[in-house]
């Protein structure tokens, strides 16, 4: 499942494509969002948004000064299955697993296989914002918000950090690196964690984020730990970028050489180096 800054990435991929332009045709190839991209025929993509795993796409009126919010909103959730696929005009006969197509004169973006391919109101975004945690990647994000749900917590911190509810945005990749880059034991409640610890997770979480949004992929090692900086062979994976534990079971950690450790919490794989991070108990 996509982490955050992917979905971030969309939206600002999304208005760079459509917003500020002419009225994108709407169609729905599968034919399963047929009547609402009926009812989007002619509007504009006047607004992107996102807010942790959550990708909004905001339709109203051409003329901002008509109708400054958007009307109505497609509610995506790509969950475990979902692509986007965008490429340039003119745009291929689309086969019938497209759920939803957007296209112009320049562009087009196909909408595969989500979870969620939704036409919204208004209330019912806001009820979804509701439910949902504070993102670092969010201005309007309270990390205090989060502090408070993990501090009365005796859940552990790996699986409060993956709880959508907690913090939004953050998955199983980020989960693991501000983890062991923090030194913290993924099995240590909640509760314990001191204020301090709380708030660099969470800085290190936006600066990490923001780069994943900047580079379109997951890098998370410091200067010092770079293949360049290490003498030591890139990584080699489908998911790119250079992490510390993530998906390295087995491997000697790169600060201590002992091996990585895995095993199954909330029903995902963590990882983590059991000599780096030991923290406190």
């Amino acid at each position: 499942m996509p982490e955050g800054h992917t979905i971030h990435r969309l939206a600002m991929d999304y208005a760079d494509a459509f917003v500020n332009g002419t009225a994108p045709r709407v169609t729905s190839p599968q034919g399963k969002f047929s009547d609402a991209a009926a009812l989007l025929t002619g509007t504009h993509l006047v607004r992107t948004e996102a807010h942790g795993k959550h990708l909004f796409l905001g339709f109203g009126a051409a003329d901002p000064t008509e109708a400054p919010d958007p009307a109505d909103w497609v509610h995506i959730h790509l969950g475990l299955f979902g692509k986007v696929t965008f490429g340039p005009a003119p745009a291929p006969p689309p086969t019938d697993t497209v759920r939803l197509r957007l296209a112009n004169d320049t562009t087009y973006v196909d909408l595969r296989g989500p979870t969620t391919c939704a036409l919204i109101t208004d209330p019912e975004k806001q009820a979804i914002h509701d439910r949902l945690g504070p993102d670092p990647l969010r201005p309007d994000a309270d990390p205090r918000a989060a502090h408070r749900r993990v501090s009365r917590s005796r859940t552990t911190i790996a699986a409060l950090l993956m709880d959508q509810k907690v913090i939004a945005g953050v998955g199983n990749v980020y989960r693991a690196e501000v983890l062991f880059r923090h030194g913290i034991d993924p099995y240590r409640p909640g509760n314990s964690l001191t204020s301090a610890e709380w708030d660099a997770i969470w800085h290190d979480l936006t600066v990490l984020m923001r780069e994943g949004v900047k580079n379109n992929r997951i890098d998370t090692v410091r200067p010092e730990h770079t293949p360049e900086a290490m003498g030591r062979p890139p990584r080699v994976d489908d998911h790119g970028g250079e992490v510390y534990v993530y998906r390295r079971a087995g491997l000697p950690c790169h600060l201590c050489g002992d091996p990585i450790r895995t095993a199954d919490l909330a029903a995902r794989n963590l990882f983590w180096c059991p000599t780096c991070q030991r923290g406190r108990t």
